[in-house]
């Protein structure tokens, strides 16, 4: 109960945010909105307020912002009340795409605030703080021992666990190289020469790195952030999470990582958002973050159902000084959806197979 309940706030979150982009651009550039749903099929809810008609339906899976003349062959728009010179299909290209465009930016905005949030608040960071020494390594060798703190490696400030390796990697296997410790309240100097040994990235491939044998202690502690080195951190760790997913997509691609456990659906979500929603609103709402990044780049691919389809044909448009209408327009939009089941379908056999897999 609690997997669905959080699946819902999820999704409530993301969708709304993604069709309220859409809505305020419609009316900031003067078009006409004939619905705001949440969800599709039949209206469980709904109210009209104004010239618009706001919904809650059935189907959760998404959801729409239905503009005055943004599909002129549907009759409905014909009869509407709302002064025709309002459609969207009148507004100018630049206007058009801003309003399509709108939704996916919404949701990399939600992303940027709820980094910047999390920066203000508090950002888990383990500290530099030794919680193993493995044997027969070069840090047992130095002398390292559990509980130690490393104050600094070759003059360079180390505040947190992240710092240790990245520090580490600037100097080449075997190069000796100074740590700062603390124990016991006393610091003092000691040497030790990395060596390379096997790991996993974040993607779980195997590669060699330089490395001393210590590993991190059990300590968490939450850092805050100020004003502007908050606001900071939202745009970094936003730009660090498209940077990541982008990579692990282009592997995808060239078949480093398997598609099938690396792509996942709406049931993987809802896996996610009970687990990390038992786990405290800070491991939520940063899952709820990352979820928006995707979808932001999902929408923006130039598969025509999507906004990134629609912005692509308003581009072919700003080439040919023509839109793309009739035939053409109803097979790219033939062959968009036809990639996106398939899409999905992949997405939800996967999530099914990792149910049934126990993994």
């Amino acid at each position: 109960m609690t997997t669905l309940f959080a699946f819902i706030i999820v999704l409530g979150i993301l969708i709304f945010i993604h069709e309220l982009g859409h809505f305020l651009l419609a009316k900031a550039n003067g078009v006409g909105v004939l619905k705001f749903s949440l969800g599709f099929g039949p209206a469980l809810v709904r109210r009209r307020i104004g010239e618009t008609e706001y919904r809650i339906s059935a189907i959760p899976l998404g959801g729409y912002v239905k503009m005055l003349g943004e599909d002129p062959s549907q009759e409905g728009d014909t009869f509407s009340p709302i002064d025709p010179s309002r459609s969207f299909a009148k507004k100018s290209l630049g206007a058009r795409a801003l309003i399509v465009a709108a939704g996916p930016v919404f949701n990399l905005l939600l992303a940027v605030v709820i980094y910047i949030v999390i920066g203000w608040t508090g950002i888990p960071t383990v500290p530099p703080v030794v919680g193993q020494v493995m044997e027969n390594t070069p840090a047992e060798a130095a002398g390292l021992m559990k509980g130690d703190r490393i104050v600094s490696i070759q003059g360079k400030t180390v505040e947190s666990w992240e710092d240790i390796s990245i520090i580490i990697l600037e100097y080449a296997p075997g190069e000796n190289i100074q740590f700062v410790i603390e124990r016991d309240g006393t610091q003092f100097s000691l040497n030790a020469s990395p060596v390379m040994t096997k790991d996993k990235n974040i993607f779980g491939e195997e590669i060699e790195r330089p490395m001393i044998g210590i590993s991190r202690s059990e300590e968490i502690i939450m850092k805050s952030l100020g004003f502007f080195p908050g606001i900071g951190y939202g745009f970094t760790q936003t730009w660090n999470i498209i940077e990541l997913t982008g990579i692990g997509v282009w592997k995808m691609i060239d078949g480093t990582l398997d598609l099938r456990e690396s792509l996942g659906g709406p049931i993987l979500i809802a896996q996610v958002s009970g687990e990390t929603f038992r786990a405290g609103m800070l491991p939520f709402f940063s899952m709820i973050a990352f979820v928006s990044i995707n979808l932001f780049l999902i929408n923006l691919l130039p598969i025509p159902v999507l906004d990134g389809g629609h912005i692509l044909l308003f581009g072919i448009e700003a080439v040919t000084g023509k839109p793309v209408e009739g035939r053409p327009r109803e097979i790219a939009q033939q062959i968009g959806l036809f990639l996106l089941i398939l899409l999905m379908l992949l997405a939800f056999y996967n999530d099914l197979a990792r149910i049934f897999q126990g993994s």
